[in-house]
């Protein structure tokens, strides 16, 4: 009789385990967690709230998953045995407490009615049990060979998500020779199944036994869950200085599949576990022991904008502290004093930075057309007028900011690349700096230094938000929400006032329409001027403190970051009625004015006035409106978005030199005799350096600035031309 009961399962919640056996400790160590499991799950209620029981009731209302937080365990269990188990050995624990889950539920679910019509105690179906802990999340270059399956947290960006894959649990095998059926559980995460080699069927007389390696694998019959592997890249924030940023595997399964897109900042708890990488070299074949490090996820959560919009990361205090900062009467210019405070001057650059900052609010009309709130801001201008000071500033404040350059930025690396992975051969898209930016600021450097097709990139992510791509069998849109702050030099290097705007400006109109606020930043020599800068930056370099001002200075930044990120987040602000139509009489006047002067001059300006420079000022009224917490715009707020704006790109629009305008009839005479002494010197035809011809006239006696002048408009009627980076001057015909 002896074995009629062997290979059997039975439970009890007695731990009745026969002696002398070599696992016992380990078995009823086991069976006693399991128990801890289900009271904690039962019996778990918050200090605050007696009688609540919050476990039960989320599984009650969400039976697949459940998301317990490892700071409620640590307060329920005492002895800290559980968290402890959980902590040093998850891979063992973890399926206990998803069992104990299905029991729990199992047991608070109603009785159901059978096939036979009795009633039947409920099967317990499959519970994911997430983790969610508030420890620090460590580095990922410290994790080694101490970390292995142990529990790790960690955070950083997505880069790549592969498809969904269906992974085994449990594999049944079939004998080839006796028919035998076994099932064989699987390792979960990137793990297989370990196969027998040999059938355990005893053979009877006159049957012949089974051979070694009898098993073939039955997929149909097996069972699986859903799988994905993710690639989790560093936050760009926490790479040393000059490292490049490493990144780690990541396999979700079940629920956490197909939650996550590329390019969302994750916090994870996980697994450090070993895998055996399928395409290893043949250098690494002999080398059974050396293994690639994988995380296999237990838990979640997104850092990104898009999570933080209830209060949960403010605490009382500090929204309290903001409202009262709101309330204030001179908030906006506090706000703008904190900006880039180590620059001098510049004031209505500040305010626009602190404008783009904030960003006006994203609407979506009826019809499913979304119109963007985010304001682009180009800065052009001079060298030496700390142009990439505001950028590089922005983007420590931004609460996501990107920082490229110009030169070294391909239409590919900002928008989104394909590309092929090397173990699957199949393709997948990684997203670059507009993606990896949505919900902050790109920043980009010499702007006017990126070749032409890469710029045409980036039109569609200013206006519409989005970056479509069609390129290897992948067709997508992607998001990218993104404020774009912009530097430019203009194409001589120096900002030229002896030259039409057209010339200074050296982008396309279809580009310039899509910066709301442009800025001219001339580096003007004034005594009064110069000399408060020269003792302003000599102070900064004499007072600047390398260890003491350190952690002051972050306060503040991270202030106004906490500050800016509330503000996105609680407030989205609105036209008031007497705002919108106070707007409109201004821009309808500003087409007029526009229209006279092309009229005027016989050209149009290079700044082109249009319904989009109009929507400019409504998203930059909603910003000032943010910035005091206010939620309607009012007439002060787009009386004060008119003026940066007039200041800004109607500036811009009317700058340089109007033709023939500012001109005196002394002047114009003058112009007129160096013109017809350049002809003389010159024949049809004839070359000559400028510089010679220059002193040649001015020995005439004739001033230099006039002769410039003169060359300025034979060249703008095309009876001259420039050659060799305008050194030598030719005369057509």
């Amino acid at each position: 009789m002896s074995g009629w009961d062997e290979g059997g399962v039975y439970y009890s919640d007695q731990a009745q385990f026969p002696h002398g056996g070599g696992d016992q400790a380990d078995t009823a160590n086991r069976h006693q967690a399991l128990q801890k499991f289900k009271e904690f799950i039962r019996n778990f209620q918050h200090k605050s709230q007696p009688n609540v029981f919050p476990y039960r009731e989320a599984l009650l209302s969400t039976p697949k998953f459940l998301l317990v937080d490892l700071a409620d365990l640590i307060s329920y269990d005492p002895d800290q045995i559980l968290p402890q188990l959980l902590r040093q050995n998850p891979a063992d624990y973890l399926p206990l407490f998803e069992n104990a889950a299905a029991e729990v539920l199992a047991g608070l679910r109603a009785r159901v009615q059978g096939d036979t019509g009795e009633m039947e105690e409920p099967v317990p179906g499959e519970v994911q049990v997430l983790l969610k802990s508030e420890q620090d999340p460590v580095s990922m270059r410290s994790l080694g060979a101490q970390y292995i399956s142990k529990l790790v947290k960690i955070s950083g960006i997505v880069i790549a998500a592969s498809r969904t894959k269906a992974k085994a649990t449990y594999v049944t095998l079939l004998c080839k020779n006796c028919k035998n059926v076994k099932l064989v559980p699987c390792r979960p995460g990137l793990g297989g199944a370990v196969v027998p080699r040999s059938c355990d069927h005893a053979p009877q007389a006159g049957e012949e036994p089974c051979p070694i390696d009898p098993w073939l694998v039955v997929p149909d019959k097996s069972k699986y869950v859903d799988q994905q592997t993710l690639k989790l890249q560093e936050n760009p924030e926490d790479v040393p200085t000059g490292e490049l940023p490493r990144n780690m595997l990541l396999s979700v399964d079940r629920h956490l599949v197909q939650t996550i897109v590329p390019g969302t900042r994750l916090t994870i708890m996980g697994i450090y576990s070993v895998f055996q990488a399928a395409n290893s070299s043949a250098s690494h074949k002999g080398a059974v022991a050396v293994r690639q490090p994988y995380i296999r996820v237990v838990g979640l959560e997104e850092t990104s904008e898009a999570n933080s919009r209830g209060p949960t990361n403010f605490s009382r205090d500090e929204i309290e502290e903001f409202k009262k900062f709101a309330s204030d009467a001179n908030a906006y210019e506090e706000i703008c004093s904190k900006i880039a405070p180590s620059i001098f001057g510049h004031a209505d650059v500040k305010k626009a930075v602190a404008c783009l900052l904030f960003g006006g609010s994203r609407k979506t009309l009826p019809d499913g057309v979304r119109l963007r709130g985010d304001i682009n801001v180009l800065l052009l201008g001079d060298p030496s007028t700390a142009k990439s000071q505001f950028l590089k500033f922005v983007e420590k404040t931004a609460p996501i900011a990107v920082y490229t350059s110009g030169k070294g930025s391909s239409a590919a690396g900002l928008t989104a690349s394909v590309i092929r992975d090397n173990s699957t051969r199949e393709f997948y898209l990684e997203g670059g700096a507009m993606v990896l930016a949505d919900g902050g600021v790109v920043c980009i450097d010499e702007f006017d230094k990126m070749r032409s097709e890469d710029r045409v990139a980036i039109h569609e992510a200013m206006e519409q938000q989005t970056i479509s791509i069609a390129k290897a069998g992948i067709t997508t849109v992607l998001n990218s929400r993104t404020s774009v702050l912009a530097a430019a030099n203009p194409p001589s290097g120096r900002y030229d006032d002896l030259k039409t705007a057209q010339d200074n400006i050296d982008l396309q109109t279809t580009i310039l329409s899509r910066f709301d606020l442009i800025f001219i930043v001339k580096d003007i020599r004034m005594y009064a001027q110069d000399k408060n800068i020269a003792s302003h930056i000599i102070k900064i370099h004499a007072s600047a403190d390398g260890t003491t001002s350190d952690t002051r200075t972050s306060k503040e930044d991270n202030w106004l970051k906490r500050y800016i990120n509330y503000c996105r987040t609680e407030c989205r602000p609105r036209l008031s009625e007497s705002a919108a139509s106070r707007l409109q009489e201004s821009y309808v006047k500003i087409r007029q004015d526009m229209r006279k002067q092309a009229n005027e001059t016989g050209e149009a300006t290079v700044i082109p006035i249009t319904v989009r420079q109009l929507e400019a000022i409504v998203r930059l009224s909603e910003a000032l409106a943010k910035m005091t917490l206010s939620h309607v715009a009012n007439d002060n707020h787009v009386l004060e978005a008119i003026r940066l704006f007039n200041n800004s790109t109607m500036d811009a629009a009317r700058s340089g030199l109007n033709q023939h305008i500012n001109l005196t009839p002394e002047m114009a005479n003058e112009i007129k005799q160096a013109e017809t002494q350049i002809k003389r010197r010159m024949g049809i035809g004839s070359h000559i350096s400028e510089r010679r011809l220059i002193d040649e006239l001015s020995r005439m006696g004739l001033n230099e600035s006039i002769v410039r002048r003169a060359l300025l408009i034979m060249h703008q009627r095309e009876e001259v031309e420039y050659k060799r980076e305008r050194r030598v001057i030719v005369r057509k015909a």
